[in-house]
């Protein structure tokens, strides 16, 4: 069954929703915090960590349609936690919330779910891997070969995927810290899936081809108290290289960034903050906020020199928490396309 916005608000702290992205550098005590030289166990690892206090499964993908037409769709199953501990039906603390979404070049198609944890309405299994909430689902015999499938008022897609290549992971080797204090996640992504299926809008089904890039990511406080919102950019460059990079915005105007390389066969180089830098070219008014648009991205160690233009600049995530997130182009010094996701925009 389905719980209600309002019912949702009853389990979840209101001044956590209140808080948005910025709750994330609340206190994390009595949770179980990322430490380093983390040593990964999979497929077990494909599975939730409910010691610890936020964790989401984060699927993009850039699509093409017969007639060249490109789109992009997001699937996303957030946990949160209460308290530590897995507990048993109505006392496990894990709540658990979605995001799906569809853009065009000129709409944008979003829808949330919530649910809780314990009973069956929403989860992740390992093995054989099976994410859900509702009838939402991203599911397959392993983590390499998935189906997904995702439905709102006005849209809906099945999609299938199939991995070409490694997981990467972020940072030193998956512990990717996020601020000078120190407050880091575990991070890796499988960035080389090739995905197809159907979307359904509007206008009718279309038929789709493309790039589809999964982030696995859990923390318990993963920015620090004077950090207020991120960008977050996953480019995929003619060629078949890849870029992750993220820049946190502090209160005093300065920013944390931190970067992965990835060449087309999944060797990675990680940078440390400062390395790469994304500045803002224009901006467009998307429900009355100021929202950095197009971008300048230079990772110099790499001759990386690019313009990161969105495909639709109105793709705002009016959710529960509002954020800006799609597909985006990249031209320059590489071409090729991706996704950005922007928070904490006021």
């Amino acid at each position: 069954m389905k719980v209600s916005i309002l019912a949702f608000l009853c389990f979840f702290p209101i001044a956590a929703l209140a808080q948005g992205f910025s709750g994330l550098g609340t206190d994390a005590e009595g949770f179980a915090t990322p430490q380093p030289n983390p040593s990964f166990s999979f497929p077990a690892d494909h599975g939730p960590h409910p010691d610890y206090r936020i964790e989401w499964w984060y699927l993009t993908a850039n699509l093409n349609g017969p007639d060249g037409t490109q789109y992009g769709l997001q699937w996303t199953l957030f946990r949160s936690a209460l308290a530590p501990g897995e507990g048993q039906g109505w006392r496990s603390p894990q709540i658990w919330f979605a995001h799906a979404a569809v853009t065009t070049p000129s709409k944008h198609f979003v829808t949330e779910r919530f649910a809780r944890g314990g009973i069956g309405q929403a989860g992740v299994e390992a093995d054989p891997f099976r994410a859900w909430i509702d009838e939402w689902t991203l599911e397959g015999a392993d983590f390499d070969d998935l189906t997904l499938t995702a439905r709102g008022v006005d849209f809906g897609y099945d999609m299938s995927l199939t991995a070409e290549g490694p997981l990467v992971f972020h940072g030193e080797k998956g512990f990717s810290v996020k601020s000078a204090e120190g407050q880091a996640s575990y991070y890796y992504s499988q960035p080389f899936f090739r995905i197809e299926g159907t979307l359904a809008l509007p206008t009718g089904d279309v038929s789709v081809t493309g790039d589809a890039w999964l982030d696995r990511e859990w923390s318990s406080q993963p920015l620090s108290e004077s950090q207020t919102g991120w960008d977050w950019f996953s480019l995929s460059f003619e060629g078949g290289s890849k870029l992750m990079g993220f820049q946190l915005r502090q209160t005093d105007g300065s920013l944390f960034s931190s970067s992965t390389w990835i060449a087309p066969d999944g060797t990675t180089t990680a940078y440390p903050n400062g390395a790469f830098r994304a500045e803002p070219l224009a901006q467009t008014v998307v429900e009355n906020r100021n929202v950095p648009t197009r971008w300048q991205v230079t990772l110099p160690q790499h001759g990386v020199d690019v313009t990161v233009t969105a495909l639709n600049p109105d793709a705002w995530m009016g959710l529960t928490i509002p954020y800006w997130e799609g597909p985006v182009y990249v031209s320059g010094s590489h071409t090729g396309r991706g996704y950005l996701e922007m928070t904490g925009y006021e």
